[in-house]
């Protein structure tokens, strides 16, 4: 039993004390010489798992979409993105303060690129518009409540952006997720972009990181971005190690918490004042409106879980996004739903 049902993320996940093990037990060396051994053992490990000829351990899935867009953009192009995408709302404008790019948001139906809109966001050569250097996907996506593209989807848009010449980057910061939700190899979803970057922490339960794959000349030249932004780490197979666990150990119980997170979203779906999509809830992710009261009943439910010991996050007046993770069981889904229950009544 847990004290504290805490669905604000699943950043939130403890390192398991396998990982704990592994952390201390690690060989280590100098990363930037490239002579860290765990480092080196995870990136071949991400590499091989997504059918990429390399690998580079990053700090944060944030580092490894700046990197990944620098590395394949030159100065005055634009990036292709959805307009609810993390890249785009969460990055801190990462891509134009250091790349000097900018962004292209295209509105889409649930969170992904068709390749209709791909090929009509493509600018053409004009000497008054911005060259396209770079289309992003997101998988999972995150502000549509984790749902899932599929790797058909994925290489359709590719060959349109490849056949202008334009690579393709996924934001894969919860790929397997995606993997377990559709029954595929994680390989099948980047079979067709040029670069991918996934997080080790999040669902995995590895405490800190990110893996970049691609080719050799694309991870080449992302390596030299991470160490132009400071994330040049030294001895990091401390942390790698139990990035190591995480892929290794943490993938298929990812179903756990899409199970977990079904019984949630049915729950929700049956109480007064609440609604969700529950075609959207594919993963870990559970994106609910409070239908009565606005901003002020939204912040009332909040509250109210707080004092409950059920910690949720307001994603917007009327938006609740809860995200399971290992760290949390049924009987903690039973713990949510009875104070959502209890809250609603009054209104």
């Amino acid at each position: 039993m847990h004290d504290i049902v805490d669905l604000r993320s699943d950043t939130l996940t403890l390192p398991t004390p396998e990982m704990r093990d592994a952390m201390a037990r690690a060989e280590v060396g100098d990363d930037v010489w490239e002579e860290d051994p765990t480092v080196k053992r995870l990136e071949a490990l991400a590499a091989e798992r997504l059918g990429k000829a390399a690998g580079l351990f990053v700090a944060s899935g944030t580092m490894g979409n700046l990197i990944s867009v620098v590395s394949q953009t030159q100065t005055g192009q634009e990036v292709v993105v959805d307009l609810d995408s993390h890249i785009f709302n969460y990055e801190v404008a990462g891509a134009a303060v250091v790349g000097n790019v900018q962004m292209r948001p295209v509105k889409t139906a649930r969170g992904f690129l068709t390749p209709e809109q791909v090929r009509e966001a493509l600018r053409p050569a004009n000497i008054h518009l911005p060259p396209t250097g770079l289309v992003c996907i997101e998988n999972t996506h995150n502000r549509h409540g984790g749902t899932c593209c599929t790797p058909e989807e994925i290489s359709a848009i590719a060959a349109v952006a490849h056949e202008a010449s334009v690579p393709v980057h996924l934001d894969g910061a919860r790929l397997f997720n995606a993997a377990i939700a559709l029954r595929r190899p994680a390989r099948d979803f980047v079979r067709d972009v040029d670069s991918v970057t996934f997080c080790v922490s999040k669902g995995l339960a590895a405490p800190v990181g990110s893996v970049i794959c691609g080719s050799r000349e694309v991870i080449a030249k992302a390596r030299r971005v991470r160490k132009m932004l400071g994330g040049g780490m030294r001895q990091a197979g401390i942390i790698a190690a139990a990035g190591i666990v995480a892929l290794e150990r943490m993938v298929d119980r990812l179903a756990e918490d899409h199970a977990n997170a079904r019984t949630l979203a049915d729950g929700v779906a049956k109480l007064p004042g609440l609604s969700v999509d529950l075609a959207s809830v594919q993963t870990n992710i559970v994106i609910f409106r409070v239908e009565r009261g606005g901003a002020a009943a939204t912040a009332e439910l909040v509250a109210g879980c707080a004092a409950r010991k059920v910690k949720i996050h307001a994603i917007g007046p009327a938006s609740i996004r809860c995200v399971i993770h290992k760290d949390i069981d049924a009987e903690d889904i039973g713990r949510t739903l009875d104070a959502f229950a209890e809250i609603t009544r009054k209104w």
